[in-house]
């Protein structure tokens, strides 16, 4: 059967001599999907048999052409001339030989001549066919430079999901919806406490969330300010935070999963995210929506999301994007018994009366904690003089809420003329964030393509401590404190120069090269003083713990001190080359290489990448890579330090104590006190090899195995605390005494834990994705299936000695099992992800299926005190109707059999938390509703 495609427009095929000849973009792709472009930007109807087009690519078009000059270039080279109908359309047919007589031309089947019409957008219609296009038709432009390839034509995996699939299930932020679509992908709901509650934290392949390099348009994203500092999961990592991005700004993204350093830069080890900006001027859209928890009614959020396009002048574009988000905590800790004293006992002994009417419910933030944030954006581009003009940009505002342990009466430093019933500090953030991309592309009369471009991003965050206090400082202590702020920015400026050379009977080759300039600064400002200083108040005769001097600083949270105060900055100038050779249809190699010189400590690291795919047959190619790569430590890691009050088992009796942990800038007195040394970079092998199946035109199947070895991991040390109960190498005093006297020599006070960041660990991580989708148009609706599998295990294939300062402590580990655990066992082994979209008429269903495998907790010091976490099935429903052909409603739920992480011990008699493990990777407060509305115009 002979199909068709239309490609239509609003406008007549204009007259040339009318106007200046038109502005064209159109990079070289599968030729169907150009000539779909061509027709767009050229307001032209063009009637093509199908299967004229298989197995064909167009050349790049760019600049101001006539419409026929700009169709041979896009035809050159295919075998196939244009005619034009008596109509106005275009048709293609086989060129003929000049010295062929060509046979009488058939008359092809005609397309009405497109009338002068209000503006609509152009679209394809397939029109009795079984060829319908599919995902393997799907363009992508990550992981090989120059023309963009199809998914299944990559010569490494790549993903590719649409807005609307990150919409399903109306999540509040980015990584909730990459969580459940990507199977290689993990994220605990609540990595640890402090920060990490905060920053939507996740990592590829299981590595850490830095090791994953984040693209916009092909630029890179600028970091947080905001470090997982005290998180047993992903501790150190200073990553991207996409709940930082616009939603709505989304057309597209594209998931790289392989290491490509060497095409990209430092970071990207697992592999690469790209965010692709939505650019269509005639697109509108609103949507908002609502939901909250299954149980205790908590957790209500709240969304709002708009994007709206427009033409500017007569060549440009211009797309604004606005989200809202708002979500309330939740709680899943239970009441204390009333047999538990929260009051001191009254003089004779008895009970305090109080203790019957004060609320039980100790613990409320044993859950999600409340956020709320604002998020702007722009793109926009332009085209003029051979050259588009382009930038984007986003602004976003977050506040964040951290409701710390309660601190009962009964506490030394709960001061009765302050707090007589108690207190529970909050710490709140506020984030500033903002990103602007600008530059110039165009095209050389030489046919080399180029990119100039300019970014700067910065995340700017405020903390402030209430309902706190500095018991140290009396009654007379502030109860709201600032905290201290921390400012991270980067500069970015690139050149990209690409170009694809025709090498006849040999291929054609693409040849690309760049230089790249970073300027990054990182930044510490100092709380006030009443947050961090050590006062001299006693507690007085006649009050429980008198005599006694207590904890220094504002509770929960001291505020940043002056020594923790200061800003480091540094420069990285890299330069990469890339090949890319087709010497075939069946056959392409490619092969990057890439110096990187930063001028701090990090060094200079030399790079590279080789890869290939063949394809043995329509429906079977192979595809390997090798590479090396590196991540050099980031300026939070090396100049972070605060103080925040945090749980940790000290003694492996598998109850965790209440202490105050400072993480120590590694160039810190305290720090080299303990053995610290300067960070340097991560360096990785990473190898992958691979399939990939399509025997029919809507079926896909990928398979790919890969390997990660990653030596001088920067992670977390072991917690160094006064409290440590056993005993030193001196068989005598305690560790925890050494420690005291080591922290005290350095200036801190004596009830300071401490931890740094050091190359402590070799990894080597080896995994199995497998991917498959298919499509099915029927007389009972369109469906689109796809399924996901990760496999993945990372062993310790190193750990550095020691350092002399600790080998004189006696027993104890630079990084303990623990640590060691929460690379290797922590994150689940495994990963299916399976979704079903049905589309009928009016109504649309999303179902969808994902088992998080088993995970282990590791203490830090006993075996006994481990505990495994079992795999657990997670549904998600969506179901959706089209009220009119502008405004679709829907509804459904998150964790729709309301399923909770296996339950690990007992609610703890004295908070009544602590049941759960929060590295359940999704989450441990239940299921959630929520319905959506979005209207199109």
């Amino acid at each position: 059967m002979v199909s068709l495609f239309f490609l239509q427009a609003p406008y007549a095929f204009s007259d040339p001599a009318d106007t200046d000849a038109p502005f064209y973009r159109i990079e070289a792709q599968p030729l169907a999907h150009a000539l779909m472009e061509y027709s767009k930007q050229s307001k032209v109807v063009i009637v093509v048999p199908s299967g004229m087009l298989e197995g064909k690519r167009s050349h790049t078009v760019l600049g101001h052409l006539d419409h026929e000059v700009a169709l041979n270039v896009l035809l050159k080279g295919t075998g196939l001339e244009a005619e034009q109908l008596e109509n106005g359309a275009l048709t293609l047919q086989q060129a003929v030989p000049d010295d062929v007589q060509p046979p009488p031309s058939k008359t092809p089947i005609q397309a009405r001549a497109p009338e002068r019409s209000p503006p609509m957008a152009p679209f394809v219609q397939v029109m009795d066919t079984d060829d319908r296009e599919s995902t393997q038709d799907t363009v992508i432009v990550t992981g090989v430079r120059g023309a963009p390839r199809s998914v299944i034509d990559s010569p490494t995996p790549v993903d590719v999901f649409t807005y609307q699939d990150l919409q399903q299930g109306s999540p509040t932020g980015i990584y909730e919806s990459v969580r459940f679509l990507i199977p290689s992908f993990n994220m605990p709901t609540r990595g640890g406490g402090g920060t990490a509650a905060i920053i939507a934290s996740g990592g590829m392949r299981g590595l850490n969330p830095d090791h994953t390099l984040i693209l916009v348009n092909g630029k890179r994203r600028h970091k947080t300010a905001l470090i997982n500092s005290v998180s047993s999961l992903y501790n150190g990592a200073a990553g991207v935070d996409l709940n930082m991005f616009p939603s709505s700004a989304i057309a597209r993204i594209e998931v790289l999963r392989d290491g490509a350093a060497a095409q990209y830069g430092s970071d990207a080890i697992a592999g690469v995210i790209n965010i692709i900006l939505k650019d269509d001027p005639d697109a509108d859209e609103v949507t908002i929506s609502a939901g909250q928890n299954f149980d205790r009614n908590d957790g209500e959020f709240f969304t709002a999301s708009v994007n709206s396009g427009t033409s500017v002048g007569r060549s440009g574009r211009l797309n604004l994007f606005y989200n809202f988000m708002s979500r309330e905590e939740s709680n899943r800790a239970v009441p204390i018994s009333d047999r538990i004293n929260l009051y001191p006992l009254l003089p004779g002994g008895e009970r305090d009366p109080r203790e019957a009417t004060i609320e039980r419910m100790i613990t409320q933030n044993y859950g999600a904690f409340p956020q709320t944030s604002h998020i702007f954006g722009g793109n926009f581009s332009y085209e003029t003089a051979g050259a588009e003009v382009y930038a984007f940009g986003t602004y976003g505002m977050r506040t964040s809420e951290l409701n710390w342990s309660f601190r009962a009466p009964n506490r030394d430093v709960s001061l009765p003329e302050v707090y007589p019933d108690g207190f529970r500090p909050r710490l709140t953030i506020e984030e500033d964030d903002f990103e602007l991309a600008a530059g110039l592309r165009g095209e050389a009369a030489n046919d080399w393509a180029w990119d100039l471009s300019f970014s700067f991003g910065s995340n700017n965050t405020d903390w402030e401590n209430s309902n706190s206090l500095n018991a140290s400082l009396g009654p007379s202590s502030p109860t709201r404190f600032e905290i201290g702020r921390l400012i991270s920015s980067e500069w970015i400026s690139s050149l990209d120069v690409t170009k694809l050379y025709e090498l006849g009977s040999q291929g054609t080759l693409q040849a690309s090269f760049g230089l790249q300039h970073r300027f990054e600064t990182y930044e510490v400002e100092a709380g006030d003083e009443a947050s961090w200083i050590a006062g001299d108040y006693v507690r007085p005769a006649g009050q429980p713990h008198a005599g006694e001097r207590l904890a220094p600083g504002a509770q929960a949270t001291p505020g940043f001190r002056p020594d923790d105060a200061g800003s480091v900055e540094r420069s990285n100038l890299s330069a990469y080359a890339e090949l890319g050779w087709s010497p075939s249809e069946s056959l392409f190699l490619n092969a990057a290489l890439r110096y990187e010189d930063f001028d701090d400590a990090a060094g200079d690291e030399l790079i590279y990448k080789v890869g290939g795919r063949y394809a043995i047959n329509d429906w079977l190619a192979l595809r390997a890579s090798y590479n090396t790569g590196f991540r050099a430590p980031s300026l939070a890691q090396q100049a972070y330090s605060s103080t925040t009050s945090q749980f940790r088992d000290l003694d492996g009796d598998g109850v965790a104590e209440l202490l105050l942990l400072k993480n120590l800038a590694v160039d810190s007195v305290a720090a080299q006190a303990l053995g610290a040394s300067p960070l340097q970079p991560e360096t990785s092998r990473n190898s992958s090899i691979g399939f990939v199946l399509t025997p029919y035109s809507n079926l896909s199947v990928t398979v790919d195995a890969y390997q990660i070895e990653l030596d001088d991991r920067i992670v977390v040390t072991s917690t160094f605390s006064p409290l440590d109960p056993h005993l030193s190498a001196d068989g005598v005093t305690k560790i925890g005494d050494q420690v005291k006297a080591l922290l005290g020599a350095s200036g801190l006070s004596s009830g300071i834990s401490g931890q740094y960041y050091t190359n402590a660990i070799d990894t080597r991580t080896r995994g199995l994705d497998i991917v498959a989708t298919y499509q099915a148009r029927t007389a009972y609706g369109d469906f689109r299936f796809i399924g996901g599998v990760n496999r993945n295990e990372t062993d310790v294939r190193g750990i550095v000695d020691n350092p002399p300062e600790l080998e004189s402590l006696g027993n104890i580990e630079l990084f303990d099992r623990g640590k060691r655990g929460a690379l290797t066992d922590t994150i689940p082994d495994s990963k299916i992800a399976l979704g079903l979209d049905w589309d009928h008429g009016r109504f649309r269903t999303n179902v969808r299926a994902t088992r998080f495998g088993r995970y282990v907790v590791r203490n830090a010091i006993n075996p006994d005190a481990d505990y495994d976490v079992d795999p657990e099935w997670i549904a998600g429903l969506e179901l959706g109707y089209a009220l009119s052909e502008n405004f679709t409603v829907y509804a459904g739920a998150n964790n729709l059999f309301n399923t909770y992480p296996e339950r690990i011990r007992e609610p703890s008699p004295t908070s009544g938390s602590n049941m759960y493990n929060t590295f359940a990777p999704f989450g441990f407060t239940g299921g959630t509703w929520f319905v959506r509305g979005t209207y199109n115009w």
